[in-house]
C-alpha cells in the first residue's frame, strides 16, 4: 500500500472555499482513485460537490459510513507543493484531512463491493459542512455508525464542542472628535459588551474544557480619525461544552436574549448560526470494536475530546453515533502543516479490520 504518490498529487489541488473549479478536481481525484464498479450519487448545494459512494443500485440505511472532506483552509503557494523530509509529508491538508480521506477511500475500493457499507466525500467542511454533510443528511442519506477521518493520531473522539456564530452591533452618534461628549462612540460602547462577555468567558491560559469566545472581527464605517464613529460591528466564535447549558439547548431566540445581557445600551446581539455538540456512545459496540482494532495496531486507542467543531455535529443531530478517527500528524491550518507517514499504514491496517470484524 503506497498512498505517497496519490496523495501528493491530490495534495497538489489548492481546494480552498474560494475555488470552486478545484473543489470539483479534488472531488473527480478521488472518485477517479477509487475506479468503477460502485454507484456514485451526486450532491451539489450552493456551489459545493459532494458524492456518497456504495455498491448495489439503491441507496440504503448503511451500517457504517466512511466520511471525508476533500476541502482545505487558504494556504501560500508553496504550501500547495508537497514535501516529503523522513517521515513527515508537509501541505496544506495533509493533516486535515486529504490523506486520511484518500485512505478511506482506499479501504473503501477495497472493501466496498463486499461490504454494505458508503464513502461519504464532501468539500465544505471548514466553512461550516452545510452544504456537505448536512445537505446529504437533509436529502436521506442515513446510517448507524460514522467515522469521520479527522485528525487524531488512532485516538478516538467522542465528544466535540457546539459552535456559535453571532454578531453585536452598536448603534451610536457621530459628532468631531475633539467633542466627543457631543457624540456616542459605538466602537466603546460594544467594546464595553465583549469586554462584559469576556469576563463571563475569559481566555484560558491552557487547553480547558470550557465556553471560549473568540472575537474575529470588530469593524465600523468610520474611516476618519477625527470622528466619533456612530456603527460598529463585533463577529464572535463561540465552542461551547454540553456542560453550558445557557447555550446548550437553548434555542436561537434564547441564546440571543442571553447574549444581549452582557450587552450595554445601544449594541443589539444576534445569532448567525448555533449548532450543539456533538457526542457518541463510548461503550457502543463499534466503538469499543473500532478501540481494539487501533490497539491492534500498537496504539493507545485512547478516547478525546476536540475543542473545534466537525460534521459529526449533525449526526448528532440526526440521532447518528459519529466519531472522529484518523491519522497522525501536526500543524493543522499552520504554515507548517504535516502528516506523519508512519501512521497511514496503521490507520489502513485499522479500518479493515474493524469493517471485516463487524456482523452485517
Amino acid at each position: 500500500m503506497d498512498l505517497l504518490v496519490p496523495a501528493m498529487r491530490l495534495l497538489a489541488i489548492p481546494s480552498t472555499a474560494d475555488r470552486p473549479e478545484e473543489l470539483h478536481r479534488a472531488l473527480e481525484f478521488v472518485l477517479d482513485f477509487v475506479g468503477p464498479g460502485f454507484t456514485v450519487e451526486r450532491f451539489e448545494s450552493n456551489g459545493k460537490p459532494s458524492a456518497l459512494l456504495y455498491a448495489g443500485a439503491e441507496r440504503r440505511r448503511f451500517p457504517v459510513i466512511l466520511n471525508g472532506h476533500l476541502d482545505v483552509v487558504p494556504g501560500r503557494a508553496d504550501q500547495f507543493v508537497p514535501r516529503l523530509e523522513g517521515n513527515r509529508l508537509y501541505a496544506r491538508g495533509a493533516h486535515d484531512m486529504k490523506v486520511a480521506a484518500l485512505t478511506e477511500a482506499l479501504v473503501f475500493r477495497e472493501l466496498g463491493a463486499e461490504l454494505p457499507i458508503a464513502l461519504q466525500l464532501v468539500t465544505d467542511e471548514e466553512i461550516g459542512g452545510r452544504d456537505g454533510t448536512k445537505y446529504q443528511l437533509d436529502q436521506g442519506v442515513a446510517g448507524d455508525f460514522v467515522i469521520i477521518g479527522e485528525q487524531s493520531g488512532l485516538r478516538l473522539v467522542t465528544e466535540s464542542k457546539g459552535i456559535l456564530g453571532a454578531n453585536l452591533r452598536a448603534i451610536g452618534q457621530t459628532g468631531h472628535s475633539a467633542y466627543p461628549w457631543n457624540g456616542d462612540n459605538a466602537l466603546l460602547k460594544l467594546t464595553r459588551s465583549i469586554d462584559n462577555l469576556l469576563t463571563r468567558y475569559p481566555v484560558p491560559a491552557a487547553e480547558a474544557w470550557q465556553t471560549t469566545v473568540n472575537v474575529a472581527r470588530i469593524e465600523t464605517g468610520n474611516i476618519a480619525r477625527n470622528q466619533v464613529p456612530a456603527d460598529a460591528e463585533a463577529r464572535l466564535d463561540i465552542r461551547f461544552p454540553p456542560e453550558d447549558t445557557a447555550i446548550n439547548g437553548r434555542t436561537d431566540e434564547e441564546i440571543t436574549e442571553y447574549l444581549q445581557s452582557f450587552c450595554v445600551p445601544g449594541v443589539t446581539a444576534s445569532v448567525v448560526f448555533a449548532d450543539p455538540p456533538h457526542k457518541a456512545d463510548r461503550a457502543r459496540a463499534e466503538v469499543l470494536e473500532l478501540q481494539q482494532a487501533a490497539r491492534n495496531q500498537g496504539f493507545d486507542g485512547d478516547f478525546l475530546v476536540k475543542h473545534g467543531a466537525a460534521d459529526g455535529r449533525f449526526y448528532y443531530q440526526h440521532g447518528i453515533d459519529a466519531v472522529i478517527f484518523g491519522i497522525g500528524g501536526d500543524g493543522l491550518h499552520g504554515p507548517q502543516e504535516y502528516v506523519d507517514v508512519t501512521t497511514i499504514g496503521p490507520y489502513y491496517q485499522a479500518l479493515r479490520e474493524f469493517l471485516l470484524s463487524r456482523t452485517y
